[in-house]
């Protein structure tokens, strides 16, 4: 009996040994190289139409196992030479996906290498493609316009290499200055900056000495004008008052004198405090004690 299910279990699992060793199942998310003996003989679900459960030959071929999406990769930061023997540090990254997967595996075997070589050429498009430009054409005068030929050219090199790649996009994250660069251009932007706040200010201090001095004559004109008019008007008021009294005068001099005197009396003691010592038969007061005709 325990020959029997030793038997029954060596079986099972032989079957299932066999069974993981022939069947396969590939998410549609993947595509399948199988390798024969070291040597790639097909693929399963590189059109996207074969994901599900799958069937290989047990033990002599074995599975590797790839990405049909998009893969995102970032190259490492390179410093390039434009145009103007200008020092620009380039950070891109670059889209691709693995177009032919036999292909992909019979250059690169895997991703990690991909990525390496790939990260390569990236790198080495962008020193050819950018060091024919300037350094403010790649910053933004012409950058999409250098991305799209750079973009071509990793295509054309990836397809002359065999890399099994189709090229989707290929950007530029940052473009700057390498950072000893940076300090020295920050120094004499500052320095710039600097000169140019004291020309400023030393225009502005000229022009708020030329704006006071004009302000200042503008007034003294002002005043001298008004005074001098202000010396006419009051001459001129002067003199029809004096001729206008004169007239009166000649017309009936005495109200002439009783007016004045009573002028006299009102700025005398208009402030209700003026003592005078004068003899009670002065003339200053005849009009107190003969009335308005003062005889």
């Amino acid at each position: 009996m325990s020959n029997r299910v030793f038997i029954w279990l060596a079986a099972i699992v032989a079957i299932a040994v066999l069974a993981a060793n022939t069947f396969i199942i590939v998410d549609q998310r993947q595509q399948v190289v199988i390798v024969r003996l070291g040597d790639p003989v097909r693929t399963i679900n590189d059109k996207g139409t074969e994901a599900g459960l799958n069937v290989k030959a047990p033990f002599v071929e074995s599975v590797i196992r790839f990405d049909r999406r998009n893969i995102a990769l970032e190259a490492a930061q390179e410093e390039i030479i434009t145009s103007l023997q200008e020092r620009l540090v380039v950070d891109a990254f670059i889209r691709y996906r693995i177009s032919d997967p036999r292909q992909f595996y019979n250059t690169l075997r895997d991703e990690q290498i991909a990525a390496d070589r790939i990260e390569r050429l990236v790198n080495s498009s962008l020193r050819q493609v950018l060091g024919s430009a300037t350094a403010r054409e790649i910053i933004s005068g012409r950058r999409t316009q250098l991305m799209q030929q750079a973009k071509l050219d990793v295509a054309k090199r990836a397809k002359s290499s065999s890399l099994g790649i189709e090229v989707i996009d290929l950007r530029i994250r940052r473009a700057d200055l390498p950072a000893q660069n940076r300090e020295a251009v920050f120094r004499r932007m500052a320095s710039s900056r600097q000169q140019e706040a004291a020309r400023v200010r030393a225009v502005g201090e000229q022009q708020k000495r030329e704006i006071i001095a004009g302000a200042d004559k503008e007034v003294a004109i002002t005043l001298s004008t008004a005074r001098q008019t202000a010396g006419q008007v009051t001459g001129e008021g002067d003199a029809q008052r004096t001729r206008i009294f004169a007239q009166s005068y000649g017309r009936d001099p005495s109200f002439a004198a009783f007016f004045r005197s009573m002028q006299a009396y009102e700025q005398s003691f208009a402030d209700g405090q003026t003592t005078m010592v004068l003899s009670p038969d002065s003339a200053f007061f005849k009009y107190f004690q003969r009335g308005p005709s003062g005889r």
